[in-house]
């Protein structure tokens, strides 16, 4: 008996020690994501708080560089080419570090997000834009540290840090007339030669209407050789498979032979045999 009890004592010792135990961060995750313009702004971040503290000039201190939260990086990603500040800043993600002062922030966009606070060793190399922003002052206690994406306009908006009663304002502006304009000018020139290739593909592969898609895949071939190119092998395979199924062999063997050729001078030794293939099976019929 004595036995049986101390082995349930070591199996419950056991299970305790396994179990996770859940509590919650002192400064929890948080992210942000936002549509400025036409350019998406994510920033994820920890979020500590005052407790009664005093932070800037104290906690946190002036003239030093800051992790600009806490735990991992403060990082920022924007999917579009933007300026801060005026300065270009490449789309992708970045660390976010600050060197707080009481009439100026520097704050720090860093290619290298993969450390736990501030670099262990300073790179220039990967500093992608260093600014200095003013700080204000607000009347409003903001007890847990902020980063937000304010006074958004389809051109701009703010990347506001925001702790006790100070605010630092970081102004991005988007590319949004470029990135319209570009959207305009390739929707209104029309579908590309690939994207009718993929359309008559398509309608091949479901059983859609054969017409249409030889059609497409005919525009496909006439808008590369308007380029200036040669047909693609696998354009005039695809081709020869429509018009095969449209029972018309006789064209059908024709555009083979031209696949046929373009694949020889490819290299391309599986449309090559496929060509063979389809011209030997069709001749019979």
């Amino acid at each position: 008996m004595k036995k049986l009890f101390l082995a349930a004592i070591f199996a419950l010792s056991s299970l305790t020690l396994s179990a996770q135990v859940k509590t919650p961060q002192s400064s929890p995750s948080s992210k942000v994501e936002q549509v400025v313009g036409l350019t998406t702004v994510e920033v994820n971040y920890s979020r500590p708080s005052a407790k009664g503290r005093t932070v800037f000039g104290e906690l946190v201190p002036y003239g030093s560089m800051w992790r600009t939260g806490a735990n991992g990086n403060s990082t920022v990603t924007f999917s579009e080419n933007v300026k801060i500040e005026g300065k270009d800043l490449a789309k992708g993600t970045y660390a976010l570090y600050t060197t707080p002062k009481a009439d100026n922030w520097e704050v720090v966009f860093y290619k290298n997000t993969d450390n736990w606070g501030l670099p262990e060793k300073w790179n220039e190399a990967d500093v992608a834009v260093k600014v200095s922003v003013k700080p204000e002052s607000t009347n409003r206690h903001v007890e847990t540290f902020t980063i937000s994406v304010d006074n958004i306009t389809n051109d701009n908006a703010v990347l506001a840090i925001q702790w006790e009663k100070t605010i630092v304002p970081i102004k991005i502006e988007v590319p949004t007339k470029e990135t319209a304009i570009s959207s305009i000018e390739k929707t209104l020139a029309g579908p590309k030669a690939g994207d009718y290739f993929s359309a008559g593909q398509y309608y091949y592969n479901s059983n859609g209407d054969m017409n249409k898609a030889l059609s497409w895949v005919n525009k496909a071939v006439d808008l590369t050789v308007a380029d200036g190119k040669e047909a693609p092998f696998w354009y005039l395979r695809q081709k020869s498979l429509i018009q095969a199924k449209l029972n018309d062999k006789k064209g059908a063997i024709e555009t083979a032979k031209m696949s046929l050729a373009a694949a020889i001078k490819a290299g391309n030794k599986d449309y090559e045999k496929m060509n063979n293939d389809s011209i030997a099976e069709w001749s019979k019929k």
